[in-house]
């Protein structure tokens, strides 16, 4: 699906966020379309750095995505991880 229009809403732009996001960290050590457990690290310490604590926060976490228990988190695995995040933090007031 290619995005990068002017005419993008508000959804489309942040469909395009979430995947360039993925691919920006995705196959830099495993396969090409899913995230090993550092490049998972490595995209929370960046894109979310609040989120994770400690080594074991990471460790809890990586294994609730894992879903299909194959090592590493394909896309709706990661999707999920998003959505989860989106519920925990609807109706709270934005941040600027």
């Amino acid at each position: 699906m290619a995005f990068q229009t002017a005419t993008m809403t508000q959804l489309e732009t942040s469909v395009a966020c979430m995947m360039k996001v993925f691919d920006t960290y995705a196959g830099k050590e495993g396969k090409p379309d899913s995230l090993t457990k550092a490049e998972v690290k490595a995209l929370l310490e960046n894109e979310l750095p609040g989120l994770l604590k400690n080594q074991e926060d990471l460790d809890k976490l990586f294994k609730e995505l894992d879903f299909n228990g194959d090592g590493e988190v394909d896309f709706n695995e990661f999707m999920v991880l998003v959505a989860s995040i989106t519920c925990v933090c609807h109706g709270r007031p934005c941040k600027k």
